[in-house]
């Protein structure tokens, strides 16, 4: 990024709290959810979001949704976090705040399309860390939902050379992330690394944010930069993509993040991976429904 380019984001970051979309919650909540599961005060959170009529709604359409299997109605925040417990509570809150963000459907582009590939990248990615004995699970998924932040924050504020960029990848098919430095002079992944420096979200997650396309330049945690790595390429190859076709393909033998995470967590390698695409398909389609629910909010 140019001098420049790094005042004119970082100036708009600033005027974040005044959108009238982003409610006033948003931020001490993100910060709340980002902290270790021990450290978290759940009843903090739970005042948080009942304040909001909107994001409590949200909430618990999602603590009902089948992604979370619950055998009995909840109908009310308190109840979602003594039922769903705290770690399913922080990634309910979590989505459902982050959903918030984005700016209303425009003519050529909906942002919907981009909380379906995340919210997906969020499962796949905390399903996958599951399955490798990942130590955070939970960690995985926020990381998974936040890791294109950025691309919420070039649909907002540089709506313009957002709908450039997208409409030139659908046409060229090829990755939105290969055009951004040529149209606007910086990507995604360094916006987002703003942005999650300003809402003191901690050093991993801005890492996975900033190098998750970037697999020779982690430093503090490796496997999950891959792990939300992986992820977004399998959602991105399963229908949970920008909306548009990319020739993409997971080449188990030779991707950089695959042999990464495998370096990390041995029992990588033993993953059966006929199962899990399966699971990522399914995944898939339980998203599309999910986040066209949450939307009928907005």
């Amino acid at each position: 990024m140019n001098e420049l380019s790094i005042s004119a984001v970082r100036s708009q970051l600033a005027a974040l709290d005044a959108i009238p979309c982003v409610p006033a919650i948003l931020i001490p909540v993100l910060r709340q959810l980002s902290e270790p599961s021990e450290n978290i005060d759940l009843q903090r959170v739970i005042e948080l979001v009942a304040r909001d009529r909107l994001l409590a709604a949200q909430t618990l359409r999602m603590a009902n949704s089948p992604l979370f299997g619950q055998s009995v109605q909840i109908d009310s925040v308190p109840a979602a976090a003594l039922t769903l417990g705290p770690e399913r509570m922080r990634a309910i809150a979590t989505t459902c705040c982050v959903l918030r963000l984005a700016p209303s459907p425009a003519e050529r582009f909906d942002p919907r399309v981009f909380w379906e590939h995340s919210l997906g990248c969020a499962l796949v990615a905390r399903q996958l860390a599951r399955r490798v004995y990942y130590a955070d699970p939970e960690k995985a998924y926020l990381a998974g939902l936040l890791h294109d932040i950025g691309f919420i924050v070039n649909m907002m504020f540089f709506p313009d050379q957002f709908r450039q960029t997208l409409q030139r990848a659908t046409r060229e098919k090829v990755a939105l992330g290969a055009l951004e430095q040529k149209i606007f002079g910086f990507d995604h992944c360094s916006v987002g690394e703003l942005l999650a420096a300003r809402w003191l979200l901690g050093d991993d997650l801005q890492e996975v944010i900033r190098r998750h396309h970037e697999s020779g330049q982690t430093l503090i945690d490796h496997a999950l930069v891959g792990i939300v790595a992986i992820s977004d390429l399998l959602c991105r190859t399963s229908g949970l993509g920008y909306g548009y076709d990319e020739p993409l393909h997971l080449d188990l033998k030779t991707d950089p993040f695959v042999k990464m995470v495998a370096g990390e967590l041995p029992s990588f390698r033993e993953l059966e991976w006929a199962g899990f695409l399966t699971e990522v398909q399914a995944c898939a389609r339980q998203v599309r429904n999910l986040v066209s629910v949450l939307y009928r909010t907005h």
